[in-house]
């Protein structure tokens, strides 16, 4: 137990910046220089890599990876098993024909960004160098090549858009009308014109 935070005993922290009431799991494994936020979960075996930065009230599932470079916003849900990717040519920094690329992060390293309120369903595979739009979703299985737009619903490989979200996650119907039939919020708010 770190102040508030709950870490389990089989969990490996090594960073220092765990925020308020954040819970890690069995096996999951933090590096120094990795953030984490308040009030996050994050599952068994996620791997929180040295250079990434997590907001507040994220949750993440188990055998995600977040690699130098991600950053996730706040209130964002990561599935299990998503995947995200931080270099667009990768070979192995051991190769001396790419040694010299690798020597530099600016010749290799690509930021991706999850912006607020956005979910990525389980086995998503998440490109480098792309945003995800505020509250926008991605469905389970999808590969997520291009930049997504605010509360899109994609699915597919490469994911297109298929629909547009409300702030709470549900789709919205072709007619909608002028609120959320589940959670009220106006439509107008963030569905967009075609």
């Amino acid at each position: 137990m770190m102040g508030s935070n709950q870490v389990h005993p089989l969990a490996l922290v090594e960073c220092e910046t765990i925020g308020q009431g954040s819970r890690i799991w069995a096996f999951a494994h933090v590096m120094k220089g990795a953030s984490l936020g308040n009030d996050c979960n994050v599952g068994d075996h996620a791997f929180l890599e040295t250079g990434s930065w997590v907001g507040n009230n994220v949750t993440i599932k188990n055998h995600v990876c977040i690699w130098e470079g991600i950053v996730i916003e706040d209130d964002v849900f990561l599935g299990p098993h998503v995947v995200f990717t931080n270099d667009k040519y990768p070979r192995s920094p051991r190769m001396s024909r790419t040694a010299s690329r690798y020597q530099q992060k600016e010749n290799w390293l690509e930021r991706t960004v999850v912006e607020r309120g956005s979910s990525i369903g389980a086995n998503s595979t998440i490109m480098p160098g792309i945003t995800l739009g505020a509250y926008s979703m991605i469905a389970a299985g999808s590969i997520v090549t291009r930049d997504v737009e605010p509360h899109a619903l994609m699915a597919g490989s490469p994911a297109k858009r298929v629909g547009t979200v409300c702030f709470c996650g549900l789709k919205t119907p072709p007619n909608p009308g002028p609120t959320c039939p589940n959670c009220n919020a106006k439509i107008s708010d963030f569905m967009r014109n075609d």
